[in-house]
């Protein structure tokens, strides 16, 4: 399927609406080829420092923690209404252990401006280039979130990723889960 360049934040909404719904798979590169693939359900999508931004949340023992790390880049990717496997696989084992891409059959196209792979198969992407992170500190952090996400530590680092490429199918609206908000 043709990949059309569109606006960074052009599909904001719908991307949000997977995020909070489905998930979206965050792809990444160690630099010499190796690619991973996770499912995410965190992420903030906007504006920041006048630049278009994906923030996205990923913890130190991830394999695409380490990968982000030595690139410095990832994309995001908006999944279609029929992957919900594929969510589910990515987001239950480690690219440590397993080549995601090929147990799900997915295609991954090298991106224009970013070294980490796009997904054929997801209708909407995005290439990001880390401008900033920042390690979660249990200092200053509500309880309830102590409480709830990070009981046993192992908190998250945040990057900041400027988008500097957004691809969307011509039919992307079609190919994504809208249902209600």
């Amino acid at each position: 399927m043709e990949k059309l360049s569109v606006s960074a934040l052009s599909y904001a909404k719908e991307t949000i609406h997977v995020l909070n719904h489905e998930g979206l798979l965050l792809a990444s590169t160690d630099g010499l080829g190796r690619f991973n693939v996770m499912t995410i359900g965190w992420g903030l999508i906007g504006t920041l420092w006048r630049r278009p931004f994906f923030l996205v949340a990923v913890r130190p023992s991830r394999y695409t923690h380490s990968l982000i790390e030595a690139t410095g880049e990832f994309t995001v990717n908006v999944p279609a209404k029929d992957m919900e496997e594929i969510l589910k696989f990515c987001g239950s084992v480690s690219g440590r252990d397993y080549d995601k891409f090929k147990e799900k059959q997915l295609t991954a196209l090298p991106g224009k401006t970013v070294r980490a792979p796009i997904i054929l198969e997801c209708p909407i992407n995005y290439e990001c280039q880390v401008l900033y992170k920042v390690s979660i500190q249990r200092e200053g952090l509500h309880e309830k979130i102590v409480q709830a996400i990070y009981p046993q530590g192992s908190y998250h680092t945040l990057y900041f990723g400027e988008i500097l490429t957004t691809w969307a199918d011509p039919s992307a609206k079609e190919r994504i889960q809208i249902g209600q908000p």
